[in-house]
Parts: structure tokens; C-alpha cells; sequence
């Protein structure tokens, strides 16, 4: 098993970093691995905005209700970006709803999540840690506003990352085998029952990790965190029409 495999094999959530500083020849390596990273036809519909302003990272941890994120050494947002091409095509005299419709968006969205899981991968085997940030859709106006995001842009996830300041357990997975399937879907009886002895790892690994705090099953958080919507995420798709973006074109 090579270096790459056991770095993600033993992949943590990083939240607390010392914040010594990263020099300038590794952001520069790690930004020719988020350009080198693969893109939907090619089109790369992808940018990055790297917070470098404290000030910008203080409000987007605010937003995001996590503080945390303020004291990210390097925190880099990742972003759809549909509208670089769209200027191209527009000097090209050849625009059209099309190049802004839902389609491109998703294939965007899909080229920045690609980018961001390669900075991560990189980031680790370099000895660093990192952190995502679906926090920026708590209210992804207020980020687009903070970022200075033009139409055509969106945010898709932000990546924290730095030098270690803490040692935290592997969080538990799931079985593997529950999330695999060959040639079509498969479905349970009971998920409960399959998932029994997962529960299980899960309330141990809680209790190892928040002592003196009431520990959680896997099961009982899905109604706590799956079975409601954060404060201002049901606009998430209408900051999408606000933002220029094509849903149904013609």
C-alpha cells in the first residue's frame, strides 16, 4: 500500500491549526494540483477565492456559525464559475443560454468538489491537515456578497487547512458494503438492523471524544441533522436564479 492510500485511509477533519505560515512555493504547488485536477469536457467551470483577510474570515465563520473557520491558516473557497466562458463566448459573439443553463451549473459544481477532495489529498501528504466548509450555504447570499461574486458565480464548499494543532480519533464509517452495489441498487428489510453494530462504534467513538457530553448514535442524529433545513438554506435556489444561472432553457 503506497503513502497516498495511508494518508486517506487515516483521513481526520483538522479543525484547530497553529497557524504557522505556509510558504509561497507550497500554496503555489497546491494550486498546480487544483489546475491540474480533472474537468467536466474540459471546461474547467471552476475558480477558487483565497481568504487572506481576516476580517473576511471572521464573517464567513459568523455566517457559518462555526468560529473555527476564522482561524483556518489558509482558507481557500471554492466556486462555479460560469462566467468566464460566457465572457469568452460573448467577445466571440456566440452566447447563449445554453453556455448558464442548470446542466453547466452542476457540471461546475461537480469540477469545484473535484478540485477541492484533490487540494485535500495533496494537502495531507504534505503532513498538513484540512478541513471542508459546507457551512458557506448556511446563507450563500450573504457569502456571495462578502466574496464579491459576480453573476454567474456560486459557491460550492470551502477548504480549511494548515499545520495540525490537534490529534483527533478516526471517525467511524459506515460499512462499506452498505454503500456498494453491483449493477443496481439493493435495499433492506431493516437498516436499522444492518446498521446495529455501527451505532454502537458510533456512541463509543462519541463518548471517547465529548467527554461528559451526552453521546449520539449514527441513526438518531439522521432526524436531528438530515430531517431539517439550516436557517436560510431553503434559498439556496433562488440565490441561484438571482445569480443569472438558466434552469430551463429553451
Amino acid at each position: 500500500m503506497n503513502q497516498t492510500i495511508k494518508n486517506q485511509l487515516k483521513h481526520r477533519t483538522i479543525r484547530e491549526f497553529t497557524g504557522e505560515k505556509i510558504d509561497d512555493l507550497t500554496i503555489k504547488t497546491l494550486l498546480d494540483v487544483v489546475n491540474m485536477s480533472a474537468s467536466s469536457n474540459g471546461m474547467q467551470n471552476m475558480s477558487i477565492i483565497r481568504i487572506t483577510d481576516p476580517k473576511i474570515k471572521e464573517k464567513l465563520a459568523e455566517n457559518g456559525n462555526q468560529d473555527y473557520m476564522a482561524r483556518a491558516t489558509e482558507l481557500w473557497i471554492f466556486i462555479v464559475d460560469l462566467k468566464r466562458n460566457y465572457e469568452i463566448a460573448r467577445e466571440l459573439g456566440l452566447e447563449n443560454d445554453n453556455l448558464i443553463s442548470f446542466d453547466k451549473f452542476i457540471q461546475g459544481f461537480t469540477d469545484a468538489i473535484i478540485a477541492a477532495q484533490n487540494l485535500t489529498i495533496a494537502v495531507e501528504s504534505l503532513g498538513l491537515g484540512a478541513n471542508y466548509f459546507g457551512n458557506i450555504h448556511n446563507d450563500t447570499k450573504k457569502v456571495i456578497e462578502l466574496l464579491g461574486m459576480p453573476k454567474l458565480t456560486y459557491p460550492a464548499v470551502g477548504v480549511g487547512f494548515g499545520v495540525p494543532n490537534q490529534d483527533p480519533q478516526i471517525k467511524p464509517r459506515l460499512n462499506i458494503n452498505l454503500k456498494t452495489f453491483e449493477n443496481s441498487y439493493k435495499t433492506y428489510d431493516s437498516y436499522l438492523e444492518m446498521i446495529k453494530a455501527y451505532d454502537e462504534e458510533m456512541t463509543t467513538y462519541y463518548d471517547l471524544r465529548d467527554s461528559g457530553r451526552k453521546s449520539e448514535s449514527f441513526s438518531s442524529q439522521i432526524p436531528k441533522k438530515q430531517g431539517y433545513i439550516i436557517k436560510n438554506r431553503n434559498k439556496m435556489f433562488e440565490t441561484l436564479v438571482d445569480q443569472g444561472f438558466i434552469l430551463n432553457p429553451q
